[in-house]
């Protein structure tokens, strides 16, 4: 990872109400690591607080190609994630996907 065609972005989304993880942390935030040159997410990483959820998630988003859209990881996601928290799981992302895109243009001119 190079600092020169990294960015670092950042998505939330609300925790289900009357889960363990809502208790403790009401939120659910990802963040990624996306090269700007190939749209590939390098590394990404997740608040919860079990370590074997963070990592399932962060191999199923590293190395994805955000060429393709976000519909075909959230198919991945709803299909593959199955906890009682993947509707936070699924809107982190897609919050963290446009905060990318909304800021894709001042990424390239900034560059």
């Amino acid at each position: 990872m190079t600092e020169n065609t990294n960015v670092l972005v950042t998505g939330f989304a609300q925790l289900p109400k009357e889960t363990t993880l809502y208790e403790r942390y009401k939120t659910i935030t990802v963040v990624l690591v996306i090269n700007v040159e190939t749209e590939i997410i390098e590394d990404a990483e997740f608040t919860f607080s079990a370590d074997l959820t963070n990592y399932y998630l962060t191999t199923l988003l590293r190395g994805y190609d955000l060429k393709n859209g976000i519909n075909p990881l959230i198919d991945i996601l709803r299909s593959r994630v199955l906890i009682p928290s993947q509707g936070a799981v699924i809107q982190s992302i897609r919050s963290a996907w446009d905060r990318y895109k909304e800021s894709k243009a001042a990424i390239y001119a900034y560059k």
